[in-house]
């Protein structure tokens, strides 16, 4: 059966190289009874070897027409497709905890579907996913460095990032104008129970970040003064770029305290 055509408007690239399929199997690791969750499998290129290593497989392919034939590609595998949007796929019915997540994100729409699945991490063991080089960089960096901003602080407050390896465009049919990167996303839980609000806690982010130049007083005034900020001992002049993941969640914190208090 001839294969369906990429669909540019899903931003489908579909990965070939056998060495690069061999590395991300390798990386992930799986153990027959393990139970992954793979987006986007569409032709079956990684889902093939994971299947053969006897997992447990739930596949999410908003591609209609690949979701149907991925049943007849792996006959009497453990296998269960949803065609859906995992944008809008509800984590939840697949049962909870010690999920493994797999998955070639879209570009057009991985941020967004990222945080979606990291609304629900406390289901997952680990998340090995495939980016756009720039966006592992950004989650990757370090406070200070031109590439630290909102993204690093979101995922680092959930998850523990190792970037794993770089994939060149060739890896790809057709082949995408930006390198990629295969990075592991395992979600930390300790870190994560420490932040009383997460709404609140990514609000804070976010608008930190809105306007990183200026100074923090500055970018968060309409949420906390210069003196409470100096009281988290955070020096109000200083800009969110510079602060560790730990000093936006005692802002955070320091908001849902006052807000409990206001509620007595």
């Amino acid at each position: 059966m001839k294969d369906a055509p990429a669909r540019k408007h899903l931003g489908q690239n579909f990965l070939h190289d056998p060495q690069i399929i061999d590395k991300i199997v390798e990386s992930i690791g799986p153990s027959a009874g393990d139970k992954l969750v793979e987006i986007g499998p569409g032709r079956g290129a990684i889902t093939g070897p994971l299947l053969d290593a006897g997992v447990c497989l739930t596949a999410l392919e908003l591609d209609q027409e690949l979701a149907a034939a991925l049943p007849g590609r792996f006959p009497g595998a453990d296998l269960t497709v949803h065609p859906v949007d995992a944008l809008k796929f509800d984590f939840a019915v697949l049962g909870s905890g010690d999920l493994r997540l797999v998955g070639n994100l879209p570009y057009n729409v991985s941020t967004p579907l990222l945080f979606h699945v990291l609304a629900s991490a406390a289901k997952f063991r680990d998340l090995h996913v495939m980016l756009q080089k720039e966006v592992v960089l950004r989650m990757a960096a370090d406070p200070g460095s031109r590439a630290y901003g909102r993204l690093s602080v979101a995922v680092g407050a959930r998850c523990r990032i190792t970037p794993l390896f770089r994939i060149g465009p060739g890896a790809f049919k057709p082949a995408p104008k930006v390198d990629s990167m295969f990075v592991r996303l395992t979600p930390d839980a300790q870190v994560r129970s420490q932040i009383s609000s997460e709404p609140l806690f990514d609000r804070v982010v976010t608008q930190a970040f809105s306007q990183r130049r200026k100074q923090l007083a500055n970018g968060l005034k309409t949420l906390i003064s210069a003196a409470e900020l100096r009281e988290l001992n955070i020096d109000p002049a200083c800009r969110a770029e510079t602060l560790q993941v730990a000093d936006f969640i005692g802002i955070a914190n320091a908001l849902a305290r006052r807000e409990s208090a206001l509620k007595r």
